[in-house]
C-alpha cells in the first residue's frame, strides 16, 4: 500500500478544511489513479459484449474520422 504523509487544514473548530500531502507523493497518486482509470476502462471494454476488430483496423477508423 502507498504510504501517504498527511496533514490538515483545520477551522477554528477544529473540522477538517483541506488536506496538505508532499508534492511527490500527491504526484505518485496522480499516476495510480490514471492507471486505475485505465483498468476501469478495460474491465468495461471487457464487459461489453461487442465484436472485437483488429487493433490496426480500430486506428485506421478513428483516423477516417478524423480522431
Amino acid at each position: 500500500m502507498l504510504a501517504v504523509h498527511t496533514d490538515f487544514v483545520v477551522d477554528r473548530k477544529d473540522n477538517r478544511k483541506a488536506v496538505l500531502i508532499p508534492y511527490a507523493e500527491w504526484k505518485n497518486l496522480m499516476e495510480d489513479l490514471d492507471e486505475l482509470e485505465d483498468i476501469r476502462a478495460y474491465d468495461r471494454a471487457k464487459a461489453r459484449k461487442d465484436e472485437a476488430i483488429p487493433f490496426e483496423q480500430a486506428v485506421r477508423a478513428l483516423k477516417k474520422n478524423g480522431k
